[in-house]
């Protein structure tokens, strides 16, 4: 009886397996649960690649006019400063012009140590930033010191307009953050000061980041303003009490 009872378990078994066997072959999107996709470029509706996101914490890339001091300690003689020229180029001592603009400097090394294979055997290259690109942001709009600035330390948006002499009579108070993600690409911001001047929502206060731009637009009411003649009162002139 025993016997009977197994083969039965062991018969309703193998029509299960054969029965799921059948769905997934009639499933052609079904996913084994190991399965790895290929990655997609993702597009929007127009066909340009969306945004890529950005490294937490990128290396600096390689300006026009960046100093650079390239050492060679196994041959010091070709010890060199140079400076990259508008078109991207150094000259390198011995071994003709290279492009690093765009590059990292751990990328500049390999370039520059394979511009050497020729002249030197194995070579050792150091490359140290002398001048660069130092980082920076930019307030324009209806403040009192529109302008790019150096960011030397963590800045908020309420800071960095401070710094750019504060908000003037005709600003608005909703500001917005414009901030790079690619080169083709920017994500934009609405920042609320009036709350966050007040104490309110001052963790929505962003820290600003190498190369972004806040806007201060100007006020609805200053733009009509203009068109007020000045012997009006603008509060009889909107229909207010004189």
């Amino acid at each position: 009886m025993k016997t009977i009872r197994a083969l039965l378990h062991l018969c309703t078994c193998i029509g299960l397996v054969l029965t799921a066997s059948m769905l997934t072959a009639q499933n052609p999107m079904s996913k084994a649960p190991n399965a790895k996709e290929l990655p997609v470029n993702a597009t929007n509706s127009s066909g340009t690649p969306e945004p890529q996101l950005q490294k937490r914490y990128p290396r600096y890339v390689i300006q026009r006019e960046d100093v650079l001091l390239i050492s060679f300690p196994l041959s010091p003689e070709l010890n060199q400063t140079v400076t990259v020229q508008p078109d991207g180029y150094i000259d390198l001592q011995s071994a003709g012009s290279v492009h690093i603009q765009g590059m990292t400097v751990p990328a500049a090394v390999k370039t520059i140590k394979h511009a050497y294979v020729g002249i030197l055997n194995h070579p050792i290259v150091n490359v140290d930033l002398q001048d660069f690109q130092k980082p920076f942001f930019t307030v324009t709009g209806q403040v009192g010191k529109p302008g790019r600035y150096e960011l030397r330390s963590d800045l908020t948006v309420a800071e960095a307009i401070a710094v750019a002499g504060g908000l003037e009579s005709t600003a608005k108070q909703q500001v917005f953050l414009f901030r790079r993600t690619s080169k083709s690409w920017f994500k934009v911001e609405k920042i609320n000061l009036k709350d966050i001047l007040k104490g309110k929502h001052v963790n929505e206060d962003a820290i600003l980041k190498p190369g972004d731009m806040v806007f201060v637009p100007e006020s609805t009411f200053s733009k009509f303003r203009k068109y007020v003649p000045y012997s009006v009162n603008a509060g009889s002139y909107l229909g207010g009490a004189p």
